[in-house]
């Protein structure tokens, strides 16, 4: 009978794996080759990031609003007086792997950053992304912040 429960966690836990990871990019988990490195802390941080966006927003503090496309929150370490993190709910890692087909979702982001700016009557402000090389988390992802 402890196998028949195993057994079924498994599969469980299988399934759960595929409804929660099914539109994430490619991420090498694992170091098959002696050239490969396995999943960075950043990957891994993009990784939950794109779960957490697409399955989960639920999840995320201090959201500051969401839209079928887009979800906007409280940076966790501002380093200004005003610092939000807008976000796809598209697992895009970069810019510099944007595509045709990610138009919509760059509109929509840019929309609820135009958005937060209007609504805070914003004026001394900063819009960036920065590139793989110096992200902490391996997902596309814009910030907002200004004095």
């Amino acid at each position: 009978m402890s196998y028949l429960l195993l057994l079924l966690a498994f599969f469980v836990g299988i399934l759960l794996g595929a409804l929660l990871f099914n539109k994430t990019q490619p991420r090498s988990i694992f170091k098959i080759r002696s050239t490969q490195q396995g999943l960075s802390r950043k990957d891994a941080a993009g990784l939950l990031a794109s779960v957490l966006t697409q399955k989960l927003p639920a999840l995320i503090p201090k959201v500051i609003m969401e839209t079928d496309q887009t979800i906007a929150f409280e940076h966790p370490r501002p380093k200004y007086k005003f610092h939000y993190i807008f976000m796809p709910k598209k697992d895009i890692k970069n810019i510099g792997e944007l595509g045709k087909e990610d138009r919509d979702h760059l509109i929509d982001l840019f929309s609820a950053i135009v958005s937060q700016i209007n609504k805070q009557n914003l004026y001394n402000y900063r819009v960036w992304s920065n590139g793989p090389g110096k992200q902490d988390v391996s997902y596309l992802h814009f910030h907002l912040g200004g004095e």
